[in-house]
């Protein structure tokens, strides 16, 4: 797969500029994987995407209803795989006519690895000793994201 940039997070301010800088370049269709152990920083990158996205509700971890559904420049449809045990599972949610016309948003995308899509932007966040990095891998050009 084409692209990969990684970025070093120092704080809260630079997942923010993360998602800034990514959030104009989404349309349509596009996924975003987001990887990563808990409290790496998916949720608030999310958080943080959709609002530059212009979502203005409250956007939170889906854990336990699995999916949640914004509006924005685009509708937004966020899913949280934790509990899922396998891509069946994922498969029952109907994620393929989900990915259709909107921006998809999925924490603990490696349960539904198989199931991605070939326009899916992947993001690992990390610990990595006194700070986190996020490395990001995507089927487009990323040479815009300037650390």
């Amino acid at each position: 797969m084409g692209y990969i940039k990684e970025f070093i997070i120092n704080s809260k301010e630079d997942t923010k500029t993360l998602a800034e800088k990514i959030a104009p370049f989404l349309q349509k269709g596009d996924v975003i994987a987001l990887y990563g152990e808990l409290g790496t920083g998916k949720t608030f990158f999310t958080q943080k995407l959709c609002e530059y996205l212009g979502v203005s509700e409250n956007v939170n971890s889906p854990s336990y209803v699995l999916m949640n559904e914004y509006n924005g420049k685009y509708s937004i449809s966020h899913l949280d795989l934790y509990r899922i045990d396998s891509e069946e599972e994922v498969l029952e949610l109907g994620l393929h006519e989900i990915f259709e016309n909107r921006i998809t948003i999925i924490e603990w995308a490696e349960k539904a690895e198989g199931l991605l899509p070939q326009n899916t932007i992947h993001i690992w966040f990390e610990f990595d000793n006194s700070h986190r990095k996020a490395c990001i891998q995507s089927y487009r050009d990323i040479s815009y994201l300037i650390s």
